[in-house]
């Protein structure tokens, strides 16, 4: 016994007191010492095994029982007295699922328990345990019934570890404000009560409480661990609270929590999303000189930032240099790598790399695929598709997968193959979203089955109540493209009637479909309203306006455009710039727009292209005549504009492609 251990401990500490009286003998000291270990070592042995037979006799017992009733009630009998294992535990979780199926309710199993004489409900530890239970079973609804019937019935008072358990499920099912109500009710909070309520905020992006939790920690003589300093590191990142963040590295250095490969990672991350490229690198640099190497996961960050800055050169040294530590790309960088090359014009190698994919023992994934596919629609190889296809038959696809296959073969100019393959969706299961339904949308439309659309579109926003803008971008769209501008119009004017969420994208569409239909006031009424409800004209939209207005010689909302365009820094475009000065050159009534011209040229709205034409520096008739022989050497340019009363369609309805 461990108390008889104690005992031999103290007469061995009173003996050992008597004899600094006297000399020490080494060898009499040495035998207290070997008397005393030998004593520790006997009885954690027999307290061992005495644990691991009253163990297996709860697990022979409990395996045993002719019920499942019976075999609850002698698991929390035994709670009493005995501390059960996970492997006990985990028995019970598949009793109480079978119960709960029988009975239904708390009251209606306790009651039950009741009747075959089970009184342990009045314990409780059995009361706790019962909960515990329900919590490693997953069964949140019935661990709260649990609870508040235990309280009422059973005078069940919930310590600390019970109030951990209810806060923790009140987190999971979304009741975050019952959750942290119940955090500040909990006297005293233990450790885990702090951990808890940080981590599910954390989870929940729930920033404004965990400041206020972690200071409440730390006075009451809590720390976090690790993997929570981790968490709430990212989530101040990731919510761009970076004076919490810097607060947060500075507790962990204090502390002397040493910065983990993922903490430097996230910083890192951090930085090449606010485009500070050069404190990313110093953070690289200044992770290897405190011993703690970047892995795999730190190179992809700064590969990947790197290509979306066009930093071809130094993305590609950095590559080197994870080579030469040794690292190997995994599926993961290889993924980023396809589709960095894809983006950057560079097809030929993005396809490369997922043909060496397999000399590197990577099985590719659904990411691997879908990237792959935005290289052929980029590209333009569309030879490559049906190869593709049939090799991707052995992944596991997900929605985002097939979505894109969907938007790849309407692309392709295969518009029935994209509705047949929708129907093979839907047949496998598959819960389409608002990019599946777009892309439907668009194979009907190219299909040249505009009112089979129509009715989609129509079933999809009266059954689907989150129907968000890209839906309805994409019907207005597609129209515009089929050349139906007058059934474009009337579907998104209706969709602003009903009040549906659009954004700026979904209402530059909608003035686009107007424009084509030559329903310029109409359109001038929907960009005003537009505004009034809060969204700003992209640049597209304003040039499009622009545009309109040029080609109808309307000086005045040409001149208010232009200010609009001033006052909200919009950059003009290349063919509005060469339009006024087309329109300019032949009579002296448009010096007005050339005076805003040059207001846009000191305010560096004008491209590189324009300023070179453009010279405000000369008088007004010679920039007249330059512009007038510009306009006559360039009709063909001419006619294409004239040929449109708006912008390209691919500009206007990009989220639609």
């Amino acid at each position: 016994m461990i108390w008889g251990w104690l005992r031999t401990s103290k007469r061995i500490m009173m003996r050992l007191r008597k004899q600094t009286q006297t000399p020490t003998r080494w060898h009499d000291l040495c035998l207290c010492r070997h008397l005393s270990s030998c004593s520790y070592s006997s009885c954690c042995q027999k307290w061992e095994r005495k644990r691991k037979v009253n163990s297996d006799s709860v697990h022979s017992t409990l395996w045993r029982c002719p019920s499942d009733l019976i075999a609850l009630s002698f698991f929390l009998w035994s709670a009493q007295r005995h501390r059960h294992d996970s492997e006990a535990f985990d028995h019970m979780v598949t009793v109480l699922r079978r119960l709960t199926l029988r009975y239904k309710t708390v009251p209606a199993l306790l009651s039950q328990l009741e009747t075959i004489g089970c009184a342990s409900l009045t314990n409780p530890k059995s009361s706790l345990v019962l909960l515990r239970i329900y919590f490693r079973a997953g069964m949140h609804a019935m661990l709260l019934q649990a609870y508040h019937y235990l309280h009422t019935a059973y005078a069940f008072v919930p310590d600390t570890f019970a109030r951990n358990l209810l806060m923790d499920v009140l987190f999971r099912i979304g009741e975050p404000h019952l959750a942290l109500s119940l955090f500040k009710n909990t006297h005293p909070p233990n450790f885990f009560t702090f951990n808890i309520a940080l981590l599910r905020l954390s989870n929940l992006n729930h920033l404004p409480h965990i400041p206020p939790i972690l200071r409440l920690m730390l006075r009451s003589g809590y720390y976090p661990t690790p993997v929570t300093f981790h968490m709430l590191l990212n989530l101040f990142c990731h919510m761009n609270a970076l004076l919490e963040a810097y607060q947060l590295l500075g507790l962990m250095i204090t502390l002397g929590i040493k910065f983990s490969v993922s903490i430097w990672t996230i910083l890192i991350h951090k930085h090449c999303k606010l485009g500070r490229l050069d404190v990313a690198i110093s953070l690289l640099h200044n992770m290897a000189q405190t011993g703690c190497p970047p892995n795999v996961v730190t190179y992809t960050t700064l590969f990947k930032a790197f290509m979306e800055s066009n930093m071809i050169t130094d993305a590609f040294r950095l590559f080197n240099i994870m080579l030469s530590a040794g690292h190997v790309p995994d599926l993961i960088f290889c993924n980023v790598l396809i589709d960095c090359l894809s983006k950057a014009g560079r097809y030929q190698d993005a396809v490369h790399v997922f043909v060496s994919l397999s000399e590197q023992n990577l099985k590719p994934d659904s990411y691997t695929f879908t990237s792959l596919l935005s290289t052929i629609c980029l590209s333009g190889m569309f030879y490559l598709l049906p190869k593709l296809v049939l090799v991707s038959r052995y992944i596991d696809a997900d929605l985002v997968f097939c979505n894109a296959l969907l938007s790849s073969l309407v692309k392709a100019e295969l518009p029935f193959l994209a509705v047949g393959f929708y129907d093979h969706m839907i047949e496998e299961g598959f819960v389409p979203d608002k990019y599946s339904f777009a892309g439907l949308l668009s194979a009907l439309c190219a299909a040249g089955r505009i009112d089979e659309a129509v009715n989609v579109y129509n079933g999809v926003v009266m059954s689907h109540n989150d129907t968000d803008a890209h839906i309805h971008t994409a019907i207005t769209g597609e129209l515009i493209k089929a050349g139906k501008y007058h059934k474009a119009a009337c579907i998104f004017k209706l969709a602003v009637k009903n009040k549906y969420p659009l954004d700026n994208v979904a209402y530059t569409v909608g003035i686009c479909a107007l424009l084509r239909g030559e329903r310029t006031q109409e359109a001038c009424t929907l960009f005003d309203q537009m505004k009034d409800n809060g969204l700003k004209p992209s640049v597209c939209t304003y040039n499009m306006m622009l545009f309109t207005f040029c080609k109808k010689h309307d000086l005045q909302m040409m001149k208010q455009i232009l200010q609009e365009m001033i006052d909200s820094r919009i950059e003009l475009s290349d063919r509005n710039f060469f339009t006024l000065c087309k329109y300019t050159c032949r009579l002296d009534i448009y010096i007005s727009p050339l005076k805003l011209l040059a207001e846009m040229r000191d305010l560096g709205l004008l491209s590189a292209k324009t300023l070179h034409t453009l010279n405000f520096e000369r008088h007004a008739e010679g920039i007249q005549a330059k512009f007038k022989h510009y306009a006559e050497a360039n009709t063909e340019s001419s006619l294409v504009l004239d040929s449109s009363s708006s912008e390209d369609l691919s500009d206007v309805v990009a989220a639609v492609g």
